[in-house]
Parts: structure tokens; C-alpha cells; sequence
């Protein structure tokens, strides 16, 4: 009984991220970069915390607009910028594929910034770099940034999740992965 709900779970979360993929796959380098700009001051903008951490950081990975949906299946995606003192280095998607009691769509900005020269080379090196694993990810809530310093940042990478749109909610099994892409 359970190979058919696995065939059909396996089909919804191809469908819901050929379908993401396939509008955010046209964007070119000059359009991530305006976004990824735009998303940036929106960030810095709303959260002075991410300012001060840009001014030590070594890297920054920022995804302008993911956009999740689903309904017990779900998926997410978008295509980012990798920034080095303030210049693109490099472009990446985000994809995850979700399963649970979830339903809804939405879309936010995510910001990492990778604040040890291990934790970035971790990255860059990675063929596929798997969130939650490997080096370890802070993610900041609106109490943390506001006391948030270069003194009293010492984690390797912090994650910012900002201008939120939409509703989703409920509780799954989630697994993102991020990939060197060549827009």
C-alpha cells in the first residue's frame, strides 16, 4: 500500500519544483544581480544587525524571493548571488521538497552570511551544499538581531529570512539543497 503514495508523493514534488524552477530558471546574471542588490537593502534596511555582520563577513549568499507552496507535498525555489566584498562571485539555486501537514504559499528573502573563510570554502567547495549539515547555521529572529555585534557574532554562518509574503503553515520533513548554477 505504501509504494503507490511514494510514487504519487515522488510525482507532486517533481511537478511543484519543474514548475517553480521553470519561471525562476530564465532570470539571467544581470537580473539576479539587481535582485539580489534590491533584497540586500531591504535586509539592511529592516535589520541593522545584518549591516554590522556584512561589514566582517567573508561571504554573502542571498536569495531575493523563494517561493514555497504546498499542500502535504511542498517545494521551494529560488536563484541567488554569492557576494565577496560587495562584488557577485558566484550563482546558486535553492530547492527543497517537503512532506507533512503543511498547506499555503509564500515567499521571503534569505540571507547568509558566512563569517569564517572555513565555513565559506565548506561551501564553495561543496558539490550541492545541504543545509544542515556541515558548518553550523545560526538563524536569526528579530530578538537576536537587535543585540547582535561583530563581538558577539562567533558562529560561522548566520541566516536571515526577511520581507515574508503570504501564509503557510504546519509541520513536515524538509530538505534543501543549494547548487552552483551558470544563469
Amino acid at each position: 500500500m505504501a509504494t503507490p503514495w511514494k510514487a504519487v508523493l515522488v510525482v507532486c514534488v517533481l511537478g511543484v519544483l519543474v514548475c517553480a524552477g521553470g519561471v525562476a530558471m530564465a532570470a539571467s546574471a544581470a537580473e539576479i544581480d539587481r535582485e539580489v542588490d534590491a533584497a540586500l537593502k531591504k535586509l539592511y534596511d529592516s535589520e541593522p544587525g545584518a549591516r554590522v555582520l556584512a561589514s566582517k563577513a567573508k561571504g554573502i549568499l542571498v536569495f531575493p524571493s523563494v517561493v514555497k507552496a504546498g499542500f502535504l507535498v511542498g517545494g521551494q525555489y529560488d536563484e541567488g548571488a554569492l557576494h565577496k566584498a560587495g562584488k557577485t562571485v558566484g550563482y546558486y539555486n535553492l530547492v527543497a521538497a517537503s512532506y507533512g501537514l503543511q498547506a499555503g504559499v509564500q515567499s521571503f528573502g534569505y540571507a547568509m552570511f558566512f563569517m569564517t573563510d572555513a565555513a565559506l570554502n565548506y561551501f564553495e567547495k561543496s558539490a550541492g551544499f545541504e543545509i544542515g549539515s556541515g558548518p553550523s547555521i545560526v538563524v536569526v529572529d528579530e530578538g537576536m538581531a537587535k543585540t547582535l555585534t561583530t563581538t558577539t557574532a562567533q558562529s560561522d554562518i548566520y541566516a536571515f529570512f526577511f520581507g515574508q509574503q503570504g501564509l503557510m503553515g504546519g509541520l513536515g520533513l524538509q530538505g534543501s539543497k543549494i547548487t552552483k548554477i551558470k544563469p
